[in-house]
Order: C-alpha cells, then structure tokens, then sequence
C-alpha cells in the first residue's frame, strides 16, 4: 500500500461535495491510500473520468457546479437504494475506476439502474483519505451534531411516504412552514436517504430555525446502516434540534415504507417512542389507504395524508373514504390553522401514548 501526504495544492483544487463538506481538509497528517478495501463513509478523491447521468456536482453551499472530464472531486463511498434511479454498493476492492452514483457526493458501483437512466459518470480513484499510518478516515469523524443541553421534549411530526417521490419532502416542507405561520419555532430533520442538500435548504426556506440531517452525523447515505444504528441517529439529530429551543420537530424518513431499511426502522422501539404523530405522504389513494393501515398496525399515528395525491381531487376523495384522517393539500399544510391542528393531535397521540406506558409500567 502507497501512503502519500494530501498536498495543500491538490486540497485547493478539489470541488468538495455536499456529503463531504464538513470534512476538514487542512487537518495536519491526512494522506491518501490506493490500496484499501473501501466502506460506507471513506472519503474519496477522485478524477472525473467520462460524464454520464451526472454532468454537475453539489457542492458544500449547495450550487449545482458543472464537472467535466479531469476535474478532481472528494467524495464519500455509500450503498444506494433508489428504484427510480441506481442501485449501488460499495466495491469490495478500490479498483481501476468507480460511479457516481448521487450528485450529493455519493460514490460506489452501480448494480442496477432504472430504465430512464443514463449510464453513471466514472471517476478515476485517485486516493482514500487516510491518516499518517494510512489507516482510512471515516466520515463520522467530522461529525457535527450536538447533543446537549436538551431540556424540555418538543413533540416530532415524522413524515413518511409510500415510495420515492410520493411528496414527503414538500409534505414536511409545507407543515413546517404552517408552524412557523403560526409562530412557532421549528426543526426540520431528515433521518434516512442520500447525501443532498435540496430537503435541508427547503426546511431552512419554510422557515426551521434549525435543519439538520444524517450527513452532519457523518453518513453520505444511510442505505445498509443497521437498523439499531440509524435509531441512534434519529435520537442524535432529534437532540441536537431541540438543543435550539424549538416548539416542534418536523421529522422526514426518506424512501417508501416497504423499502428495507425505512420498514425495519418504523418497527424498531426506539423510534417508535419518539414519534408523537405521522403525516403520510401518498402518490394515490390507495397508498395511502394501505399505508395508514400499515403505519398503525406498527403503532403509529396516522393524524393526516398528504402527498401528490392531493393534485387529484378524486383521488382525495377516494382516500378519505377508507381513512379515518384528514387528507390535506402541501398549501393547506402551510396554513397556520392547519399546521396548528397537526400539531395538536401529535400532542393528543403523544398524551394517550404516555398513558399506555404508564399502565404497562404499572401493570
């Protein structure tokens, strides 16, 4: 293995990706390695190769900066899981060449891709960041989560989907903004998915006082994280909200409910606990009949429905005959009264819950 140091002038010219943009490039001793076995969160610094899917890149202050062949990037290695995009994991070796498999800054080697995709760019490893002896930097120690001071428990608001691109994003985007209307302080928080900045900036848009997601806790993506280990997470970054002295958490947990880890985390005690109420964003009326069956066989609260959906007054008005909550458009989300009523019956949800654990506990 060939141990060399990371210059000052290779640093420079590096475009550093969002994933990767609480790395600290000047940290004295970094080097890089071209012989390891990679894993999720190594840092790597790479040569574009041939442009495919992706011709930009996202870099730290969240621009789209245009990439061409030769541009030297750092990047973080990750599995995805996006049945509308790639499917990737992380090579057992760090070969002749790798994929870009996220804007985000998320490299691996793409198993499977959706018909409407383009082959992925391929970047030319030029080295794994590594530390004097050449052991492989993790990501997670650049995170930038704090924990502490936490006082009181502001309730969570978690949005979950029935698939990728059911709406959740702009569904926590619209209940945020509805609770700062009515003059709350809010976080928004997003637990699971791929490295990008796009959710973060729109909560921070809305109107969140605080937007935190899994890459400052130093995850480029959460695919293939153990189940127990993202619970971790969630606490962390719920914690590190309500050190803000917020009013209310609005939580998102990206992918669909049946995707692998998204499905064992919504079953998972932890996590169950700290959610108060869920808004279930849906492509159609059926997914969110089924998902609001499904969510609370598990437990959870299903206090209202959003989604896309909702562009289809049919289609909400076939939801609403086989729920038992309200279905709402992201404007009506964003209305103070509405996000108010959200809010309550999250209290409500967290009220009765508190009961039952009560009676387990005395029983």
């Amino acid at each position: 293995m060939r141990i060399r140091e990371l210059s000052a002038e290779l640093a420079s010219r590096l475009k550093v990706a969002y994933a990767v943009r609480n790395v600290d490039l000047t940290l004295p001793g970094l080097t890089l390695v071209d012989e390891c076995a990679p894993r999720p969160g190594h840092i790597l610094v790479a040569r574009v190769d041939a442009i495919g899917h992706h011709n930009w890149l996202e870099v730290a202050t969240g621009r789209k900066a245009a990439i061409y062949p030769g541009d030297e990037v750092l990047l973080a290695f990750g599995e995805r899981y996006a049945p509308d995009q790639y499917e990737s994991r992380v090579p057992e070796v760090l070969g002749s060449s790798v994929d870009l498999v996220a804007a985000g800054g998320v490299a691996g080697e793409v198993l499977s891709r959706h018909g409407d995709m383009r082959p992925p760019t391929r970047l030319e490893p030029i080295g794994v960041l590594a530390d004097r002896e050449g052991v492989p930097v993790d990501l997670r120690r650049f995170n930038v989560l704090a924990p502490f001071g936490l006082g009181d428990h502001p309730p969570v608001v978690c949005v979950v989907g029935t698939s990728m691109n059911a709406g959740k994003s702009t569904t926590a985007a619209s209940v945020i903004r509805g609770l700062a209307r009515a003059g709350h302080r809010v976080a928004g928080i997003k637990i699971t998915g791929t490295g990008a900045g796009g959710d973060p900036w729109m909560f921070r848009d809305s109107g969140a006082v605080v937007a935190a997601d899994f890459t400052d806790g130093g995850y480029p993506t959460t695919a293939g994280v153990p189940v127990p280990e993202l619970a971790e997470l969630a606490q962390t970054l719920y914690h590190h909200a309500a050190a803000h002295d917020v009013d209310a958490v609005v939580m998102e947990i990206a992918d669909g409910i049946l995707q692998a880890e998204t499905s064992a985390l919504l079953e998972f005690p932890t996590l169950r606990e700290l959610v108060d109420g869920v808004v279930l964003a849906a492509a159609d009326a059926a997914g969110a009949r089924y998902g609001a069956q499904h969510l609370r066989g598990l437990g959870l609260p299903v206090i209202a429905a959003s989604g896309r959906l909702t562009q289809s007054q049919l289609a909400i008005r076939e939801a609403v005959a086989g729920m038992d909550a309200p279905v709402y458009t992201p404007g009506e989300l964003a209305e103070a009264h509405v996000a108010q009523e959200i809010l309550a019956l999250a209290g409500v949800a967290r009220t009765r819950r508190s009961g039952v654990l009560e009676l387990g506990e005395a029983a």
